[in-house]
């Protein structure tokens, strides 16, 4: 069965297609309609699933985990969803959040992006279950999308979920506000709210569908006492985010951060200084109050204000940005703050990057002044040492140091972060380095590009048009199994898998994913080791900052 999108106020489906449902579930062999389908109670009333592609495996698509956050919900934490009556036919994506939908941009391509209905009606999740009883106990993987807090959606295609629960796990996807209706503050926001804080609406929507997860996941034959919160990129960052933050204690149990772990990151913002922008940008769209901000329509309050150019991928612009904040409330201290006084909710964590990202590229253009230009700019009296750690004398030489500079680095930088939390941590890393092209025209041009591992981890190569081999089906399966692992026990191993060594202070090595799998030195040398380690313990510390996409 393929599955749909519609509009949210579209989401009652037609008795047609329940009729059909019906019959498809009669044609199903025993087995497979053995599987949960429903009606499964959970926070509004009741809910029926259908088969996914694989019958064995059953999603439960569009469930709403709280209230439509309009009219005067609007930048309130999240309420409990709307009661319905009767049982709800859980068989489609319903709405994505209100963001731009752009179709494809390179090298994100159609099963990248968003392409369903927007509305600020919007606060869905979807659930893949193997279970065949709700006294069955999955693992439960908990995946926030990517986007920069600006786009995404958890109907995108790589984040299917029906690839893991094929290998046993119960998979969660979710919606959460994005952009000025996710992450605004304003001093009106901020004055009326009980715990006086602002601005980290799309943070507050994650820990209530974590809430939702510990409610209700047992149903699907789920295990509460065993979640894994996992995303990529703004994900990564909402991951760890989750571990500094005290509502969401004892809502996980572990952590998967994809291109999201850093010593040095984007550094964190408090409420008052994004109340500013709050103001900036009320007055830019002619509101004098937050009553006026909340009678505007959606598409009024996104619209582009003359005479600013906002960034398609993040939302930003010269004038503003919104994003996670410093709050006092569901962010008390910054991630790294919060990891110094030992305050942490402390779970093993999975985490690393890819070869073509952070300022590396399978062809990288820059020239070799540029490339000894900055240099020099960045490293000042350091710059000597660079030189002699990655030399150049032609522009070809310089592309290649330049990325062996990048990969270099954001290794270093993920293992120094990694060292830095052990100080007050308990539990274990796990790092990786992914260096898998993902195939087609393109993959001489970006590699292996920012977000490429996703649809390998999460095992959704079946949503893709590539023309994958069977050394990327071996590959998937290979990483799979270790995600699969380790929101199993913790610890990403298993039988017949290459052996994943855990970070430890004695031996810089991390794990390389893709063309080739095993224990690689986190930079080349250990002369590069503590060359980076130099430079970035002088640099302005954010553990878990996220790239931008």
């Amino acid at each position: 069965m393929t599955y749909r999108s519609v509009r949210a106020s579209d989401c009652i489906l037609q008795s047609f297609v329940r009729y059909f449902s019906f019959l498809m579930c009669l044609a199903l062999p025993a087995a497979a309609a053995a599987a949960i389908r429903g009606p499964v109670s959970v926070s509004g009333g009741l809910v029926e699933g259908t088969p996914a592609r694989d019958a064995t495996i059953s999603a439960f698509l569009g469930i709403p985990y709280g209230a439509p956050p309009v009219g005067e919900l609007r930048w309130r934490p999240p309420q409990p969803p709307t009661p319905w009556v009767g049982v709800r036919t859980a068989d489609h994506f319903c709405a994505s959040c209100i963001q731009t939908i752009v179709t494809e941009r390179k090298p994100w391509t159609h099963e990248f992006m968003a392409h369903y209905e927007i509305s600020e009606d919007c606060l869905f999740l979807n659930v893949w279950t193997p279970a065949k009883s709700a006294k069955e106990r999955h693992p439960v993987l908990f995946w926030i999308h990517g986007g920069g807090n600006n786009e995404g959606s958890s109907a995108v295609p790589v984040y299917d979920g029906e690839g893991l629960a094929k290998q046993g796990l119960v998979v969660v996807v979710i919606n959460y506000r994005l952009g000025v209706l996710g992450w605004m503050s304003h001093p009106e926001l901020t004055a009326e709210s009980p715990q006086h804080a602002s601005g980290n609406y799309g943070l507050l929507d994650q820990i209530a569908a974590l809430k939702w997860v510990h409610d209700y996941i047992a149903g699907f034959g789920g295990d509460p006492g065993n979640v894994t919160v996992a995303g990529q990129s703004a994900g990564a960052g909402a991951v760890h985010n989750l571990t500094a933050s005290p509502l969401a204690k004892g809502l996980f149990h572990r952590a998967v951060a994809q291109s999201g772990s850093g010593i040095v990151g984007f550094p964190p913002r408090t409420t008052a200084e994004q109340e500013q922008d709050g103001l900036r940008f009320a007055a830019a769209k002619g509101a004098k109050s937050l009553a006026d901000l909340r009678a505007m329509s959606w598409s009024d309050l996104v619209a582009p204000v003359p005479g600013t150019t906002p960034n398609p991928a993040t939302g930003a612009t010269a004038t503003w940005r919104f994003g996670p904040v410093v709050d006092s409330y569901a962010l008390p201290h910054s991630v790294r703050e919060t990891f110094a006084l030992g305050l942490q909710n402390d779970v093993p964590m999975l985490t690393g990057g890819n070869a073509d990202e952070g300022g590396a590229s399978p062809k990288p253009e820059v020239t070799l002044d540029e490339f000894r230009e900055q240099a020099w700019e960045r490293f000042g009296d350091l710059a000597g040492t660079f030189f002699r750690l990655y030399p150049g004398k032609s522009d070809a030489e310089a592309g290649a140091a330049r990325n062996a500079q990048a990969r270099d680095q954001a290794r270093a930088s993920t293992y120094l972060w990694a060292i830095q939390r052990a100080q007050t941590s308990k539990t274990p890393v796990y790092t990786y380095f992914w260096n898998h092209a993902l195939p087609g025209p393109d993959a001489p041009t970006y590699g292996a590009f920012h977000t490429s591992e996703v649809p390998y981890a999460l095992a959704t190569l079946y949503n893709s048009d590539r023309p994958f081999t069977e050394a990327d089906h071996r590959i998937a399966a290979l990483v799979s199994a270790y995600w699969v692992n380790f929101a199993t026990k913790g610890n990403p191993n298993g039988r017949g898998l290459p052996q994943w060594p855990e970070v430890n202070s004695h031996s810089a090595m991390t794990m390389q994913l893709g063309d080739a799998t095993g224990p690689i030195p986190v930079a080349g040398s250990e002369a590069k080791l503590n060359f980076w380690k130099q430079v970035l313990n002088t640099s302005r510390p954010a553990p878990g900052g996220a790239p931008p996409r």
